[in-house]
């Protein structure tokens, strides 16, 4: 996992990123609270971060005011590393923002104990985003099938019609096929969306797009001609 470092002990930090960095972390380490601050706001920002309290420019309890005020469902997860061990201290951390608190000089086991649950909560924060996300695929879907679905009815049956008074071997009979195929393919892409179950995406021109196939139900779509 990737996890956000800041202390402005030097010793302290080395320790600290030797360690995580060995239990098989991704470790990005910084020695003021500003430079913190300045990678939580990255682009691709650790979804965990270890800060201590006290730190130059900008120490932990501010930099988790600040997190939480700008909170997604996928914000970073925020253990605060300190030396204050009195209860008040405690709470004040975690009415900050802080999402845990470990005490130092911190106990190894304690410490990944911690990581473990941070992770677990992350994952959880993720699964969540994702289903909100698909929450609002599948309301988008609905309300596009149902704009769609008249219309498109409407062209197919009326395609129909025209088809059977045309002999087959005339250019317009071949032309008018074509646009009623076309339809109904339309159509069978508005039943895909109403089956949407899932959140998944594809690249597509170097953008991530819905991958309707991939987020539909398992179960057979059941299609009808219009």
């Amino acid at each position: 996992m990737r996890i956000l470092i800041a202390d402005d002990n030097s010793t302290s930090l080395f320790i600290l990123k030797r360690t995580l960095s060995k239990w098989g972390h991704d470790v990005t380490s910084v020695a003021d609270g500003v430079e913190a601050w300045e990678k939580l706001q990255s682009k691709d920002t650790p979804k965990l971060a270890i800060l201590d309290w006290m730190m130059p420019g900008m120490d932990g309890l501010e930099i988790c005011r600040r997190l939480r005020q700008f909170e997604t469902a996928v914000a970073a997860y925020v253990i605060l590393l300190t030396a204050k061990k009195d209860k008040k201290d405690i709470i004040r951390g975690l009415n900050a923002g802080a999402d845990d608190y470990i005490v130092k000089p911190f106990d190894h086991d304690e410490l990944r104990a911690r990581i473990d649950v941070g992770r677990r909560v992350i994952e959880l924060r993720t699964t969540l985003a994702e289903k909100e996300k698909l929450q609002g695929v599948v309301e988008m879907a609905g309300a596009i099938c149902h704009e769609l679905n008249q219309p498109l009815m409407a062209i197919s049956g009326y395609s129909e019609l025209l088809l059977m008074d045309l002999p087959a071997d005339k250019f317009q009979h071949k032309s008018l096929k074509k646009i009623k195929e076309q339809v109904d393919r339309v159509g069978s892409i508005t039943r895909k969306l109403m089956c949407i179950t899932r959140y998944k995406t594809k690249n597509y021109l170097n953008k991530n797009i819905i991958d309707i196939n991939a987020a539909i139900t398992d179960r057979p779509i059941k299609t009808k001609k219009m």
